[in-house]
């Protein structure tokens, strides 16, 4: 998939912009400033909208997505106070408890970031493999290998080196303005911190480490970016050894993969990247009229059956998600004959259906065409330009400034009352309205949503946008500079 940014990946090479006028030395780091902190909505240029790329869809819905994911933890968080955290992550009914946020279709918008990740994990396995397998269609061999030399090179940086500056920007605040930050273990000086974050974050960087905790404690969130890594190198992989096969065994090859991460070992995201790059092969050969027979043979049925795929995602995208027990499942309304469906391969019965509901997603909304008009909108555009961003710099927002305003509006836990007894109930606002929609919690959001997006756009300017032009720019100088590739 190719994006703004991505273009710059492709052409091997990237350069700053230059204006006609040189700015005097002294003005440019207040004009960075300016540039960094000034949020989109006050640059926004007149003229017509630029024409959107055929796969703006796919980055609509990786934004909706990272905001799904915010969403979720804002409620499991403000309703822990509660004890309605088991409510939201279980079936309509579940416990003799009937709320709406927790009806079919509903609970994504309320606890869908299960459902959300997955999905992120197929969209990177087809946006991965966009470009290789174009090239493999092609037959052009030798910029395949360039290619995927590449896109191995730079995804290491450009997956930590965001992580690296939030979470450091993150605990030096800790220690410059004294703030006391909801599920972190504050040490006593600021070098204490630095070596308790740089010996647990070698640990975490390093993906092929056995055992140990999966969570980066300085952004618990961040648990997927090692998976994103392992996925990535599992597409990179896949490609290059399905490179030679022919269409049709690349394709078997593709979906014996998927079987086994799924029914033989326990790999459900590998399944999920290498169902993205499935969906992504398929869609090229589909553009190029050379999809297999039996597929073209559906071709008048293809409204009714994405249409009708689209409803089983919805549906398996609010799979219950609180514990592992498959019994709880069975318990569920709903649920009961589709637990038997679980592999015995899979331990945490989510991650399967979750499998089916993400991949069923992605083959369908571009199959749809008011669900593909709604992801090219410019809200969903806007939230995928931002979207890893987002996703690092919630949790941030939410343990910091999340948790005082929870507190100060009424969501109360004891943690508040032991670590910021000065922020409890300061601005008390009624508990009125359905679960997960009460008053004293959306009002909130009027102050946290602006001010979380705010941050991710600094942080995607700061970060985000630099670790994909450093990693190529450090690729680059790594390469010979003769003609014959000689070092």
């Amino acid at each position: 998939m190719s994006s703004r940014h991505e273009g710059l990946l492709e052409q091997g090479y990237w350069e700053d912009v230059k204006t006609a006028v040189e700015p005097p030395a002294k003005s440019w780091p207040s004009k960075w400033k300016v540039k960094i902190s000034r949020p989109a909505f006050f640059t926004r240029t007149a003229g017509p909208r630029k024409p959107l790329r055929r796969t703006a869809w796919l980055d609509g819905v990786r934004g909706f997505a990272a905001l799904l994911v915010y969403w979720h933890h804002h409620q499991l968080w403000a309703h822990d106070a509660t004890g309605n955290n088991r409510i939201f992550e279980n079936n309509f009914g579940y416990d003799q408890n009937y709320y709406f946020a927790c009806l079919p279709g509903v609970r994504t918008f309320f606890t869908g970031g299960h459902y959300a990740v997955t999905t992120f994990f197929v969209i990177s396995g087809y946006a991965l493999a966009t470009k290789p397998l174009s090239l493999i269609h092609a037959g052009d061999y030798q910029k395949l290998g360039d290619n995927l030399a590449s896109a191995a090179f730079r995804r290491w940086p450009r997956l930590y080196i965001p992580l690296i500056g939030t979470t450091l920007l993150y605990l030096t605040s800790w220690h410059a303005f004294g703030l006391i930050a909801a599920a972190a273990d504050k040490k006593a000086n600021f070098r204490d911190e630095l070596w308790s974050w740089y010996t647990e974050f070698k640990n975490f960087s390093f993906v092929y480490r056995m055992g140990g905790e999966p969570w980066f404690t300085y952004n618990f969130h961040s648990w997927s970016i090692p998976v994103e890594f392992k996925g990535s190198m599992v597409i990179y992989m896949s490609l290059l050894a399905f490179s030679r096969c022919t269409r049709n065994a690349r394709l078997w090859a593709q979906t014996g993969l998927i079987f086994y991460f799924l029914y033989i070992a326990d790999g459900w995201y590998c399944a999920l990247f290498v169902s993205g790059m499935l969906l992504c092969d398929l869609d090229l050969l589909a553009d190029s009229n050379f999809l297999p027979r039996f597929l073209t043979k559906l071709e008048a049925f293809k409204e009714l059956i994405f249409f009708h795929l689209f409803i089983v995602s919805v549906y398996l995208g609010g799979v219950p998600s609180q514990n592992v027990d498959l019994n709880v499942l069975r318990g569920s309304r709903g649920w009961y004959y589709l637990s038997f469906l679980k592999p015995q391969a899979v331990f945490d019965y989510k991650w399967f259906f979750l499998f089916w509901a993400a991949t069923f997603l992605i083959a369908s909304v571009p199959r749809i065409p008011w669900l593909k008009t709604f992801f090219e909108t410019p809200f969903c555009q806007y939230l995928g330009r931002h979207c890893f961003a987002l996703y690092l710099v919630h949790g941030p927002v939410l343990w910091t400034l999340g948790d005082r305003v929870y507190a100060a509006v009424g969501w109360v836990s004891d943690n508040h009352r032991n670590k910021i007894p000065n922020w409890v109930n300061i601005f008390p606002m009624p508990n009125v309205g359905p679960l997960g929609l009460e008053l004293n919690f959306l009002i909130p959001h009027l102050v946290l949503l602006p001010v979380t997006l705010w941050v991710t756009e600094v942080v995607t300017k700061l970060f985000d946008e630099p670790s994909v032009k450093f990693s190529q720019w450090v690729y680059a100088k790594t390469q010979p500079k003769s003609a014959t590739g000689k070092p």
